[in-house]
């Protein structure tokens, strides 16, 4: 902080709040640490107390350390200058730290490949529920006698993570972990709004605070759509960035849902928070994204549709006429 100027702030935001959602977009896959901790609640000894804890822990220790390492960046040189690989070390070296920005390599690698292997803790967590609900195959759910965890899935994640990383781009990895990331938490917060058109959410353990967002949700959109027509170039974002025509029509489509099924203010800005974020993202993201999408709708149609723990007791029940 000693070696930051002022004068590198201004501009503060030099391409605006579309160069901070584009930011944001861009290194969302960072905050997914929290979402593995989610994955752990069969191994919290009391989930619905430490769980919410440890996310919101999570979020605010990581948020403000990220702010803080990027103020202090941006302050000791020019933001066009950190357009490389190794930042943090690049900036140490600038004002002739050579021993500082040895230590901040090594430790990078150690951070990394622990950041990854946290990121590990949560797939093969969520394949063994799959598996117990039969969406998978029963392998998946498999746990190691002495060690107690999911051996099988995490083995696959390993060797599903670990070869295409060789050698695919970096960037592309990270954007279409962001990708996938967003539509996970789209998928979320949809089964919220779902859970509570049911009328299940009174029965969950856990519990997202209901806002009536029936006719808050409309007011947003007309505020939204005003300010985007305002814009003298809008047609030219549009033309920037097409999948705004998505994002503009899904919030129509809540806002009228909204209005019909009274739904909750809190999941709905979620579902569009994450959409909006997912347009930052380029085609060739959306592209892989939608191409593994259609490999696990094939497996599910192909596998988890027929076994399914709900179609076995459908089946199992069978008519209720017959239980007569």
């Amino acid at each position: 902080a000693f070696f930051v100027k002022p004068e590198n702030w201004s501009p503060f935001a030099p391409n605006g709040i579309q160069g901070v959602l584009g930011g944001v977009a861009a290194v969302f896959f960072a905050f997914i640490g929290f979402d593995s901790i989610s994955t752990t609640a069969e191994e919290s000894k009391n989930p619905q107390r430490d769980m919410p804890r440890a996310m919101l822990y999570c979020l605010g220790i990581c948020t403000i350390l990220y702010v803080a390492i990027a103020l202090v960046l941006t302050g000791m040189v020019n933001y066009k200058n950190l357009g490389v690989d190794d930042p943090l070390a690049y900036v140490f070296q600038l004002v002739n730290m050579d021993f500082v920005a040895g230590v901040i390599s090594f430790t990078a690698i150690i951070a990394i490949t622990s950041a990854i292997l946290v990121f590990q803790i949560g797939q093969p967590r969520i394949w063994m529920t799959m598996s117990r609900d039969g969406l998978l195959w029963p392998k998946f759910s498999k746990i190691h006698p002495k060690y107690k965890t999911p051996s099988f899935s995490t083995i696959i994640t390993g060797v599903v993570v670990c070869i295409p990383s060789l050698f695919l781009d970096m960037q592309f990895v990270v954007d279409l972990t962001s990708v996938g990331t967003f539509f996970a938490f789209i998928l979320v917060c949809s089964g919220v709004l779902f859970l509570d058109h049911k009328g299940e959410s009174k029965k969950a353990k856990f519990k997202v605070p209901y806002i009536n967002g029936q006719y808050i949700i409309f007011i947003l959109f007309i505020v939204g759509v005003s300010l985007f027509i305002g814009k003298t170039d809008y047609t030219e974002v549009v033309a920037r960035k097409p999948l705004l025509i998505v994002f503009w029509a899904v919030w129509l489509g809540l806002s009228v849902a909204a209005f019909r099924y009274k739904f909750s203010l809190l999941p709905v800005l979620g579902i569009l928070t994450n959409l909006y974020l997912m347009t930052e993202l380029g085609w060739s993201n959306w592209v892989m994204f939608l191409i593994w999408l259609a490999i696990g709708l094939i497996i599910y149609f192909g596998y988890g549709y027929k076994k399914s723990k709900l179609t076995l007791q459908r089946e199992q029940i069978g008519n209720p006429g017959d239980l007569m």
